[in-house]
């Protein structure tokens, strides 16, 4: 096990991961790899200079541990690249198409889920599948040029990349998500053997689907084996998180309600993580208790303290009480405060954004003060650095 961004870093603070961006960014991969797009001067220009921002924003608020607020992403419609971007990469899927695949159940004409789900347009996978260009060490790279601090590096699971795609070929569906997970090992690998100290392998299917009928989805148990199998290895390396939360196309749910982690809490705990990751200002921290008793001591746990969801900044005051209920069940030195999910790139403005870390931290901070912790400078908040004085 290897730990270098939370070690001996008591209530450190982070982000999930997407962030808007500036209106000035107009560039965009467009199926194209990292690589090639970088050699054009446009995209190379506005890209460093919109990761730079982003960094720069999160300096300013104050945030222990970065993010490169998923800015390898296309600005499609509610996010749809978070599940786009390995799909136009890797070998063995076809064209995007028109047609459902099982999360589009439910969804009907009138209903924002159901214009989101219009534009996913999965492909299908028309032979066995195989690597591709990702690059996920060279994207990593550029956001970590820009910062002194760890730069945590997020991606879909292969699990739910699985399920978000059309299988025309494989018999057997547990095949193909080890496939995946085979690829994808291979590729974090290649992203922690460039120096990533935070892996974020995010939403394993384990917590949609433990506890409820049999469907669509493969039972959790398997999915434990292949999370692990997709992580194997990788924790001699570097720190790996797994992030869970109940969804956020558009600053929406995935499902109609609000479901609980309980019955999923004993797979989640044997997934070979350092850190794992859960919403908890959605449900105003009342299922802490539950998840710090279902966690073993082995594992860091990372908790949502500010929503990304809503528009309304939390006070700091209202951040340092959901950090005073976590603390009585999760010790300093286990314990990471987060966002519930990432913030997106249109589900609220850079400003809302931007204001959120800052009460974030600000919020730890106060707890931090009342335990005799270092606290960490918050630029945006120094009357110092302020025009107004």
């Amino acid at each position: 096990m290897v730990l270098g961004a939370t070690e001996n870093r008591p209530l450190a603070t982070t982000t999930t991961g997407g962030m808007p961006r500036p209106s000035w960014y107009t560039e965009s991969l467009s199926g194209r790899s990292f690589s090639v797009a970088m050699a054009g001067r446009g995209f190379r220009e506005q890209y460093r200079d919109l990761v730079a921002a982003l960094v720069a924003d999160q300096n300013r608020a104050g945030i222990d541990i970065l993010v490169d607020g998923d800015a390898r992403f296309d600005d499609d419609v509610a996010g749809r690249q978070w599940i786009a971007y390995p799909e136009e990469r890797l070998a063995g899927l076809g064209p995007p198409e028109l047609r459902s695949y099982p999360i589009h159940e439910g969804k009907q004409p009138g209903e924002f889920m159901h214009e989101v789900m219009e534009t996913r347009m999965p492909r299908a996978v028309i032979r066995k599948v195989g690597a591709g260009p990702l690059e996920y060490d060279r994207i990593w790279l550029t956001a970590q040029a820009s910062t002194d601090k760890p730069v945590k590096f997020g991606a879909i699971s292969a699990q739910l990349l699985e399920a978000s795609i059309n299988n025309d070929f494989y018999r057997d569906r547990r095949r193909l998500v080890m496939d995946l997970s085979e690829i994808m090992n291979e590729e974090y690998h290649r992203l922690a053997d460039a120096g990533c100290p935070v892996i974020q392998v995010e939403e394993p299917a384990i917590h949609g689907i433990a506890g409820t009928e049999p469907g669509a989805m493969l039972d959790a148990g398997f999915y434990v084996e292949a999370f692990n199998r997709e992580v194997a290895g990788l924790r001699d390396k570097t720190e790996v998180w797994c992030h869970t939360c109940w969804g956020s196309p558009g600053a929406q749910r995935t499902r109609s309600q609000q479901f609980s982690y309980e019955a999923a809490l004993p797979f989640l705990n044997e997934l070979d993580v350092d850190v794992l990751t859960f919403e908890a200002k959605e449900t105003s921290g009342d299922e802490i208790p539950m998840i710090a008793s279902g966690i073993g001591s082995d594992k860091k746990i990372a908790l949502g303290v500010v929503s990304h969801r809503t528009l309304q900044i939390e006070p700091p005051e209202e951040v340092a009480e959901l950090v005073r209920r976590a603390l009585d069940h999760v010790s300093p030195e286990r314990l990471i405060l987060s966002t519930d999910c990432g913030f997106g790139r249109q589900g609220m403005s850079r400003m809302h954004a931007f204001y959120k870390m800052v009460s974030l931290v600000r919020g730890v901070n106060l707890v931090r003060a009342e335990l005799g912790l270092e606290e960490a400078e918050v630029p945006a908040a120094s009357p110092r650095l302020s025009m107004l004085g």
